[in-house]
């Protein structure tokens, strides 16, 4: 691990020592917060019971198919939008706008059409987090360098050719950029659309345990939440770092 990843380790370790520390000694009231040791015991009790394994699965499932969908249809889109200068001009106001207007407020009108079912979650996770992957995708590509393009030229290749196997590497980084926030944004999407008026997921649960006061269930939830975004996270990251040390960005 780099001296980078210890600090940062450090900082986290310290962190929930002071939570610890506060809540045994009584700064923060008990009915408010439970010590992180406490969530810890929760979470395993909770796994090994297997009572929310379904919601589990249920929402992580929802998240990945809305990354997945997100990342594949954004990268497409980005490559059409910019092969149409005309059309991105159009466009551009919208992209620089489009997360200053909450995507949430669309959530009834989704359920709606589609009730109370996966799909209003799913198309709210995609929602949030395509455009992401759409501006990546541009800012990738106008990094691209023109001499590729005229390579492309030389080896008679077709546009789709030359898009793949030479744009795409090129704008790589950015592209992964575009990733990384796509799952940051579906993942949030998701979550909040379950604490809205899905009739299930972890969401839901989060929501009905604070409804009961069950702090051990609630807390026990949300420490999953944030131990599986945080290693999602971390993975991106190191992979990140690798593709930037193989094309000589990085530190070796």
């Amino acid at each position: 691990m780099s001296r980078v990843g210890w600090i940062r380790l450090a900082v986290i370790a310290l962190a929930v020592g002071l939570l610890e520390f506060a809540c045994r000694i009584g700064w923060i009231d008990h009915r408010v917060v439970i010590p992180p040791s406490e969530m810890t015991t929760a979470l395993v009790r909770l796994l090994v019971s297997g009572q929310a394994n379904d919601q589990i699965l249920r929402t992580f499932g929802i998240v990945i198919a809305a990354v997945a969908i997100a990342v594949v249809a954004g990268f497409a889109l980005g490559l059409v939008i910019h092969a149409l200068p005309r059309l991105r001009q159009s466009l551009d106001p919208f992209f620089a706008t489009y997360y200053a207007v909450p995507i949430f407020i669309f959530y009834p009108v989704m359920v709606a059409i589609f009730g109370l079912s996966v799909i209003p979650i799913l198309l709210m996770g995609v929602a949030t987090a395509i455009v992401a992957m759409v501006i990546a995708t541009l800012n990738g590509l106008d990094r691209v360098p023109r001499v590729l393009t005229k390579v492309g030229r030389v080896h008679r290749m077709g546009p789709l050719s030359t898009a793949l196997l030479l744009k795409l590497p090129a704008a790589a980084p950015h592209l992964f950029t575009g990733v990384k926030l796509a799952v940051s944004y579906g993942f949030i999407a998701v979550i909040a659309s379950e604490f809205i008026l899905a009739p299930a997921g972890l969401g839901r649960v989060i929501s009905d345990a604070y409804s009961d006061f069950n702090n051990p269930r609630m807390y026990a939830l949300m420490l999953l939440l944030i131990i599986v975004a945080t290693v999602v996270n971390m993975v991106l990251h190191v992979f990140d770092q690798r593709w930037a040390e193989r094309r000589g960005i990085g530190k070796p």
